[in-house]
C-alpha cells in the first residue's frame, strides 16, 4: 500500500521571481557612496601636503642648519663623507645629504651645490 499526497492547488503560492530595479535616484546615491571613499582619500592627501612622506615625524618643522659645499670633478657622496665627517658613519651621512637636498640617487654632477647638515660640520 503506498500513500499519495495531494497538495491543495488554491493553497499552494507560486514562486514569484521579481527582477531587482533601481531608479535613477539609487544609481546616484550609490554612485556617491561608491566614490565617497576615493574622494576622501585624495582629499586628505591634498590637505596634508605630503607630510606624510618627510620621513622622521620628529624633526618635522624643526629648522635645519646645513652648510652649502660646490661638488668636484669625480667626487662622490661616500668620498664627501669621509673628507667632511670622519668619526660619522658614511651611510648615515649620505642618507642625509639625500634627503636634506630631495636627490633622486647618490650620483652627483661637478659644479652642483649640495647642503651638508650643520651636526656634521660643525666638528671642523
Amino acid at each position: 500500500m503506498s500513500t499519495i499526497a495531494i497538495a491543495d492547488q488554491r493553497t499552494a503560492t507560486p514562486a514569484v521571481r521579481t527582477r531587482l530595479r533601481i531608479t535613477r535616484r539609487g544609481r546616484i546615491v550609490l554612485t556617491t557612496l561608491a566614490a565617497l571613499p576615493v574622494f576622501l582619500v585624495v582629499a586628505l592627501s591634498v590637505l596634508n601636503g605630503g607630510q606624510a612622506s618627510a620621513g622622521d615625524s620628529s624633526r618635522a618643522g624643526a629648522p635645519v642648519h646645513f652648510e652649502t659645499v660646490t661638488v668636484q670633478p669625480g667626487e662622490t657622496l661616500w668620498q664627501l663623507a669621509e673628507e667632511t665627517a670622519p668619526q660619522a658613519d658614511p651611510r648615515d651621512f649620505v642618507q642625509d645629504v639625500v634627503s636634506l637636498n630631495a636627490l633622486d640617487g647618490s650620483t652627483l654632477q661637478a659644479g652642483e651645490q649640495i647642503a651638508i647638515p650643520a651636526k656634521y660640520t660643525a666638528g671642523n
